[in-house]
């Protein structure tokens, strides 16, 4: 650690504040639903006595934040792996370091700016006075962290939430133990418990996180799930914001690049192993071009993937159960090729799952129905652009559609004529590494968005403000009601 680094991290208590003289039950981790409620009461007291109104504060988090990450990379990239059984610390590099390190980045150079109160319009019917909008800290911000990717989905919404000046608690998933353990150790080095609080635990824990009184609540996750955090949130009148997933069609046009399409798509699709809620989930694409993208598919894995059993850049499925519902969608299909993309099987010991292509699965097959979150890829058939964007509309909202074509008008009526969280045109994924952008679902693939100043205004109080002068001509405007009041409104009004 450097000398500017270690001055950040002695100063993490002390720069939030507040005083270095704690509480006893002030805690950097809570481990049962008692702790929990504890730690909860002591933020929410502190962000009602003491809020972080201040950029210097602001900052020094996201320091403290950056100084974290960067001491701890090997470890928590080995705890993530523990985790999965084997994942590739490149993909951690890759997938949850690199987004992480760009997004305080970002919120570092942006930040100070976004956090200053504004002038906002006003009508001319109202002058001398003008309007204002001022963002303040909420209080206490809830994160629950899903499994498959544990420490960009924690760290993200940490950076909006710290940046807009309010005190987190995070709950982390119970399907990956050892990297919540890793993180929450991590957590209690940096950051003072008034800041940060981590929870760890089973379901009954995080159902109990969710019925606390937040300030706002983040969850990344299962729709199912999703519709559980909203109704425990709902007595509370807690806003909450849900990033769910949900089935990311990809279309292809007859235009496109099929080479460069199979290129980007298995890119999605493989990493990870396909447990990504933004991971295409299946390909429309034209019935002649069918067996060309499985062609292609089939030498892209041997080029990127070679000796998939034992290459280090391919990770596993999370964990046994996961591993069985996959494997399940699989033995359930009937009448249809399945198209093995190497010569490996799966493995349930080693829970390896080497991609396959699925050809016309049944539209109400499991395999259609549910988000898969593997590495098996259905191709659907389409006769015409409007049949594509039928298939697509008739189905709940997707959180990510992707597009390939250069046809300008055809990706114009695609993007025209869908609703989706996000869209990628002759690309998939990277819409969510762009913090210039939001990023959320709609319908069943979530409600609201974060990352960059999106997030920062959703996890602050954007409040208006109306600034009166000395000068004020509405007093022309109070009774009793004469002339000047009638001819006024006969203006007003005309």
């Amino acid at each position: 650690m450097t000398d500017s680094n270690q001055h950040a991290h002695e100063q993490a208590p002390t720069d939030a504040g507040f005083s270095l003289q704690r509480m006893p039950e002030a805690l950097s981790t809570a481990k049962t639903i008692d702790e929990m409620k504890a730690q909860f009461a002591r933020l929410q007291m502190l962000s009602r006595k003491q809020p972080i109104n201040d950029w210097g504060t602001r900052e020094t988090q996201l320091d403290n934040l950056e100084v974290m990450l960067s001491d701890n990379q090997e470890s928590f990239a080995k705890a993530i792996s523990a985790d999965f059984g084997y994942r590739s610390q490149s993909e951690t590099q890759f997938a949850e370091l690199f987004p992480s390190f760009t997004g305080i980045s970002h919120a570092k150079k942006h930040g100070k700016k976004w956090m200053k109160t504004y002038r906002a319009p006003i009508s001319p019917l109202y002058m001398p006075a003008h309007n204002e909008i001022q963002p303040q800290p909420l209080g206490v911000v809830g994160i629950m962290v899903p499994w498959n990717y544990p420490l960009f989905l924690a760290i993200g919404p940490m950076i909006d939430a710290l940046v807009a000046g309010n005190r987190v608690m995070v709950k982390m998933s119970e399907a990956a133990p050892q990297f919540a353990q890793t993180f929450a150790d991590a957590i209690s080095r940096y950051f003072s418990p008034d800041m940060i609080c981590v929870v760890l635990g089973e379901v009954d824990i995080a159902a109990a996180f969710s019925e606390l009184p937040f300030d706002h609540l983040l969850y990344t996750g299962s729709t199912a799930v999703g519709k559980k955090v909203m109704a425990a949130a709902a007595p509370n009148l807690t806003p909450v914001t849900l990033e769910l997933g949900g089935k990311s069609p990809v279309i292809v046009l007859d235009d496109a690049n099929l080479e460069s399409v199979v290129n980007r798509v298995m890119m999605g699709k493989t990493l990870n192993a396909g447990q990504t809620c933004i991971a295409p989930d299946y390909v429309l694409i034209q019935r002649q071009y069918h067996d060309q993208f499985i062609h292609l598919a089939k030498e892209w894995m041997a080029k990127h993937y070679p000796n998939i059993e034992n290459n280090p850049d391919y990770s596993r499925i999370i964990n046994g159960e996961q591993f069985k519902r996959v494997k399940g969608y699989l033995d359930a299909l009937t009448g249809v090729e399945i198209h093995a993309l190497t010569a490996v099987e799966p493995n349930i010991e080693t829970r390896l799952m080497p991609p396959v292509i699925v050809s016309e699965p049944a539209p109400d097959s499991d395999l259609m129905q549910n988000e898969i979150f593997a590495p098996i890829l259905p191709l659907m058939h389409y006769e015409t652009l409007d049949d594509a964007i039928s298939f697509v509309n008739a189905r709940p909202r997707p959180l990510a559609l992707y597009v390939f074509s250069d046809n300008y008008s055809s990706i114009e009526n695609v993007r025209n004529n869908t609703v989706s969280g996000g869209l990628c045109i002759n690309e998939v994924i990277m819409h969510v590494a762009q913090h210039d952008l939001p990023f959320g679902g709609v319908g069943d693939s979530g409600t609201g968005a974060y990352h960059g100043k999106a997030g920062f205004e959703r996890l602050s109080h954007m409040k208006p403000v109306f600034v009166q002068t000395k000068l004020n001509g509405l007093n022309f405007l109070l009774p009793p009601y004469g002339g000047l009041f009638k001819k006024a409104m006969a203006l007003f009004l005309k």
